[in-house]
């Protein structure tokens, strides 16, 4: 399964995996409506055909599908690149929603769900995505390193200190790439928010600690006493490491 990513395109394209044929002529109609090209497929398979036939810059994934779900599908997307997961589902548990998260969902919205919201959601996503689009001032193109990892914001890249590149959702790129900028200051849950949208899902608290957590497997070499993100309590999070600006 081939996944690009890259700068928003002039007409962003959105894979809708959503089998219920009366919601996903209304999502290709309302995506269009808002100056997006819009697919619908109704399975994980069709899915994985539409991705090798052309580039999608974002997918709205049903999370309730016959035959694999949208969870299982979800892992295998995040797996595969950082294109970002709008996740769309009847389940309503916080459980739930944390679960997509974990799973590599940027974002997630129950049924029923309000048109605007959605579209906001989205346009959300697909800014986040974008090459060179942070939140700090100074050259967003600066390249920075932490104990030999190199985060590059141009390619959203995140090498590890032995070269090899670390896939990461928009979510936990864009965090990442908040604690280096703000590094050894703490950040509460609602700046981290501001800074991010890394909690549009959700309870902001929820939303943020999830995505903080898939963060910390990804980076930090012992989970049980994580040395690069360290919890404050009643505070918040707070980047402890020594953060360069490399050439």
């Amino acid at each position: 399964m081939a996944i690009q990513g890259g700068a928003i395109a002039a007409c962003p394209h959105i894979l809708i995996v959503e089998d219920d044929v009366e919601i996903a002529l209304m999502l290709v109609e309302l995506a269009r409506d808002n100056g997006f090209e819009a697919m619908p497929v109704g399975s994980g398979g069709a899915m994985d055909k539409a991705l090798r036939q052309r580039r999608f810059d974002l997918v709205i994934l049903d999370g309730m599908l016959p035959g694999e779900d949208g969870f299982s599908i979800c892992r295998r997307l995040r797996a595969a690149g950082p294109m970002p997961i709008l996740m769309l589902t009847a389940l309503r548990e916080d459980v739930d929603r944390i679960i997509g998260l974990e799973l590599g969902a940027d974002d997630y919205v129950t049924k029923p769900f309000n048109s605007r919201e959605l579209i906001a959601r989205v346009k959300a996503l697909l800014r986040r995505a974008s090459y060179g689009n942070t939140p700090d001032a100074g050259d967003p193109n600066t390249r920075l390193t932490f104990a030999d990892w190199i985060i590059d914001p141009k390619a959203r890249q995140v090498l590890d200190p032995e070269g090899a590149e670390v896939l990461m959702t928009t979510a936990e790129f864009d965090l990442l790439l908040a604690f280096c900028r703000n590094p050894n200051r703490i950040l509460a849950r609602e700046q981290l928010l501001a800074m991010t949208h890394a909690g549009s899902a959700g309870p902001i608290e929820r939303s943020v600690d999830a995505h903080i957590s898939r963060l910390r497997q990804k980076i930090e070499p012992n989970l049980k006493e994580p040395s690069f993100i360290k919890t404050v309590r009643l505070g918040g999070y707070m980047f402890a490491a020594k953060v360069e600006e490399l050439p």
